[in-house]
């Protein structure tokens, strides 16, 4: 671990993503900012013609394409400048910037819907080979009728847009960049080193870093609690303001996702209890603990392996991992981890925590990383993020800008895919027994935190969500009760809590964009049956795959998964899952004896 986390000017080049596939440099991103504002101007010249005929229809679309694969270079551009460098005045700027720009250009085509809403014979229109570029757009629009307001009140809403980002915003700004967590025997506590705190093998080191670390979020839970509830009221506001019942409802709605899928989720997982709770009952034992505590559930549990993987071997493993994908895939995201510098890859001061892959339909599918060599969990993380680099390298590839963004629901079975080849790689050239243990125990880890714990954060969100749909009042009392009793039912009754485990619910980024974390469950559910699929497969269970991630934003999710082999509309891929998951333990238990 290092003593000091480095400025951002301290890294090498070579450690850092390499930008210049979206703008040589900084001026000629105002060059394009001042273009994409000029370009705003002109939207107006659109209203009320859409619906004269298809060639009005068509230029509209034309511009409207060109107009937004611009907006979002600009923003892309802006945003990883932030996301390396948060605390850098400059680019708070041009994150600021383009954020009041990108919402001037939403109000600007606030119209367009609306009036294409209004087009009676577009149906007739939508079969002529000149609309294949947006033919998918427009009937998703069509598809959002009856949840579709008037082009004034579209106009203001739109203009709204970036007043709603603002508890996101500021909980971003105060958790990674104001607050404090301080030093552990002068190593620094922060976001990015919570996890190696976690996994420390010395349990006086770990109720330390917890009870700080914690304690900081205690100095500030009133602000925090404000901030998630004041998101909570917009999410349900948005929902209602459209005709939806719930703020799930809507949120389900965009993807065509039953809402079956999200309580379904939630059953299958709570019958998964037992092999839950066992797994903890066997923690405590192997650790030899008279308690085991919240802090003792990431330490690895074959705790004589030390692991210790430079980012290049990274990712020559990950090139080894995902042969069964193929030649080009291989040779792509190699050249991507590595030489073409796809990657940010160490922590810096001001730097957003955790990981991420981000791009547009020009540029580089970008990856921002924390890597650890010491942490074997990172190998993992690079292969996810790969995933989702791949995933919008093929979509970008094989769609028009209008429908080439795949849905979250999405996104995460290709990233979760990788982690699956990874695993399997890893136990296979385990070079003993012990090692074998310890994959295997990282593989019930990782299903834990993507598939139990997603899972009771997608139940806290909806149990908030419907608290306040229901007249209540989201207090920071009353999350933390909430989220308590999702704690102890999800831990079971071999774990004892400290006075502030349940400060956990008020540090979760993702809560911020309500009912996302529902899709990593989901997802990781698909990549273990699809996974399986492929490895056991042939030509044809690959080339599936593959379609899948080629498919981009052409057809709603459930529907896409299906063409590559697996139903999420029903519980039998998450049962699967949780099958798995017990059949792991079984493995670990005999193998440790």
């Amino acid at each position: 671990m290092a003593k000091e986390i480095p400025l951002r000017s301290q890294v090498a080049e070579s450690d850092k993503w390499d930008l210049s596939s979206l703008y040589p440099c900084d001026e000629a991103w105002e060059d394009d900012l001042k273009r994409l504002q000029q370009k705003i101007g002109e939207a107006d010249k659109f209203r009320g013609t859409l619906g004269k005929d298809p060639e009005n229809l068509l230029s509209a679309m034309k511009w409207l394409s060109d107009t937004f694969m611009l907006g979002e270079q600009v923003y892309v551009y802006a945003s990883l400048k932030s996301s390396a460098e948060a605390d850098d005045p400059e680019n708070q700027r041009k994150i600021g910037l383009v954020s009041q720009v990108y919402t001037q250009l939403e109000a600007a085509v606030s119209y367009m819907d609306p009036e294409i809403l209004e087009i009676k014979n577009i149906d007739k229109w939508l079969e002529s080979k000149a609309f294949d570029d947006s033919r998918v757009y427009i009937k998703k629009i069509l598809r959002q009728k009856e949840h579709t307001l008037s082009p004034k009140e579209e106009e203001l809403l739109a203009k709204q847009g970036e007043l709603q980002e603002t508890p996101r915003k500021a909980f971003s700004m105060l958790t990674n960049v104001d607050l404090d967590f301080g030093k552990i025997d002068d190593m620094p506590l922060s976001q990015s080193t919570w996890s190696q705190f976690m996994i420390n093998p010395d349990r006086e080191i770990r109720r330390r870093a917890y009870e700080q670390f914690y304690g900081t979020y205690k100095a500030h839970e009133q602000t925090i609690a404000t901030l998630y509830a004041g998101s909570v009221k917009q999410d349900i506001f948005n929902a209602r303001i459209r005709g939806f019942e719930t703020a799930l409802d809507r949120a389900l709605y965009r993807d065509d996702v039953p809402k079956s899928v999200y309580t379904g989720l939630i059953e299958a997982v709570h019958k998964a209890f037992p092999a839950l709770h066992r797994y903890y009952a066997l923690r405590k034992k192997i650790l030899g603990l008279d308690e085991l505590r919240h802090y003792d559930v990431y330490v690895p549990l074959v705790g004589s392996i030390k692991t210790h993987k430079t980012y290049e071997e990274a990712a020559e493993i990950v090139r080894a991992a995902l042969q069964p994908l193929g030649e080009d895939y291989v040779k792509t995201i190699y050249k991507g981890i590595t030489t073409d510098r796809w990657v940010d890859r160490y922590e810096n001061k001001g730097k957003r925590s955790g990981a991420f892959s981000s791009g547009g339909f020009i540029g580089a599918p970008y990856i921002l990383l924390n890597y650890k060599e010491d942490v074997l969990g990172d190998v993992f993380t690079l292969a996810h993020e790969g995933g989702h680099s791949m995933h919008s390298y093929y979509s970008k590839r094989n769609n028009p800008f209008l429908c080439y963004e795949y849905t979250i629901f999405e996104a995460e079975v290709a990233s979760t895919f990788n982690e699956q080849l990874v695993a399997k790689y890893l136990t296979d050239h385990a070079e003993d027994q012990t090692m074998k243990t310890y994959i295997i125990a990282k593989q019930i880890d990782d299903l834990i935190a993507t598939l139990f714990r997603q899972t009771m954060f997608a139940e806290f969100e909806l149990l908030c969500h419907t608290q306040q749909e229901q007249g209540q009042v989201l207090t920071t009392t009353s999350l933390r009760q909430t989220y308590r009793g999702l704690l102890e039912a999800y831990f079971g009754p071999e774990m004892k809590f400290e006075e502030n485990s349940d400060l956990e619910g008020l540090r979760i980024p993702h809560f911020y964009g309500a009912y996302y974390v529902y899709k990593y469950a989901t997802g990781i559910s698909a990549a273990i049956a699809l996974s399986e699929r492929v490895l056991n497969g042939g030509k044809q269970e690959l080339e599936d795959y593959l379609g899948f991630l080629k498919s981009g934003g052409s057809k709603f999710p459930i529907q896409t998964l299906k063409g590559a082999g697996v139903d999420m509309s029903t519980q039998a891929p998450v049962e699967a899952a949780t099958r798995k998951f017990a059949d792991l333990l079984d493995q670990f238990e005999k193998l440790i004896g």
